[in-house]
């Protein structure tokens, strides 16, 4: 029990930020993977998980040509455009059903 309330711990203290500030240390060469691993009892292949996942958003961000911006708006459109179409179709619906009780009423 005591073991895995440590490890809870620990992944708990590893927020966002302090990984970054970890992979910043080793891509400039401050510390090691090794080293690293043996500081703050993690593996090694944790932190050079963080490391990877460190470097693809860096690419990621630093991609964002005018084509992969296009996409994006693209996408936010057609999904603007779905949801417009199902309220649409909702309040048509409902239209319907307020046209179909008046009727009732009426007889």
């Amino acid at each position: 029990v005591a073991m895995s309330k440590t490890m809870e711990d620990s992944i708990k203290r590893w927020t966002a930020k302090r990984k970054t500030a970890l992979v910043i240390e080793i891509i400039q060469g401050k510390t090691t993977v090794s080293e690293a691993s043996r500081s703050f009892d993690l593996t090694p292949s944790e932190i050079e998980g963080w490391v990877d996942d460190a470097k693809q958003g860096m690419e990621n961000s630093l991609r964002a040509n005018p084509l992969d911006i296009r996409e994006q708006y693209e996408k936010q459109l057609r999904e603007l455009q779905e949801a417009y179409g199902e309220a649409m179709l909702e309040l048509r619906a409902r239209k319907k059903l307020q046209a179909l009780l008046d009727a009732q009423d009426g007889n």
